[in-house]
């Protein structure tokens, strides 16, 4: 019933309205202390390509991190191609943010992911800025993945870590990412991390898989420090994978 329900694009609409409209209202409604804004300015005027990246558990309040509107470079988000992620479209548009629908490859049929890669790496060079989740859509929760690095290298942009958090939330401790929900009229942190150069052209995997730790322990870092703020028990991330794991192409949001 319920993914009968998703697949309507009627209520896919009607849904993600609805939690884009909660989400301004929570952006909206939160006393916010802001840390490290001037990582980001500079991106916000169109001076230099960039990747912002946000842990999926994370990505309600992503556009209280971004600016939006007259003169700001165009954001699109990576969404995957399912049911749930046709909801995420609705709600991105709702708070400003545009986006580029993509999956990673399942069972060895394409989804779509490919073309989403070549598609952020056009939007990049073309002046806009992409938004991803590294450690989506499955998780491990909280560790970075290869595909935002692959598309950091190809479109030659660095890489942005972005956190927040609330004192006044929701942490649905059962779902992989640990999604946190936040609540409206408490206090919360916004937090812009260093940003983080991609592979130079000829990196060799070595050098690769350091800028990937790279982004993780800065991503971990900043997601501390929004916690900490905020005054709430940290999110741990999972055990790290496997060193031999598979991961796909691309991380959508959802």
């Amino acid at each position: 019933m319920r993914k009968t329900l998703l697949a309507n694009s009627i209520v896919q609409f009607l849904i993600g309205r609805l939690i884009g409209g909660y989400m301004l209202l929570v952006g909206a409604t939160t006393r916010w202390t802001r840390v490290n804004q001037a990582a980001a300015e500079p991106f916000w005027n169109g001076r230099g390509r960039i990747i912002a990246c946000i842990w999926h558990g994370r990505f309600t309040q992503m556009h209280k991190l971004w600016r939006f509107g007259r003169g700001a470079p165009k954001a699109k988000m990576l969404i995957s191609q399912s049911r749930e992620g046709g909801v995420v479209v609705h709600a991105a548009q709702t708070v400003g943010a545009d986006v580029i629908r993509g999956s990673s490859a399942k069972k060895g049929v394409q989804k779509g992911g490919l073309e989403a890669m070549r598609a952020m790496a056009r939007h990049i060079e073309t002046g806009g800025i992409i938004a991803m989740t590294p450690d989506g859509p499955r998780g491990p929760r909280m560790r970075a993945k290869r595909g935002t690095v692959q598309l950091a290298k190809l479109a030659g942009a660095p890489m942005l870590p972005l956190a927040w958090s609330t004192s006044s939330r929701i942490v649905f401790d059962k779902s992989w990412d640990k999604f946190i929900l936040p609540l409206p009229f408490g206090r919360g942190a916004l937090v812009w991390g260093n940003p983080i150069d991609p592979p130079s052209p000829d990196a060799n995997a070595a050098e690769f898989e350091a800028v990937r730790v790279k982004l993780e322990a800065e991503m971990n870092r900043i997601a501390l420090e929004a916690d900490r703020i905020a005054g709430v028990p940290p999110i741990q991330p999972a055990p790290a994978p496997a060193a031999d794991a598979v991961e796909p192409e691309a991380a959508p949001a959802t």
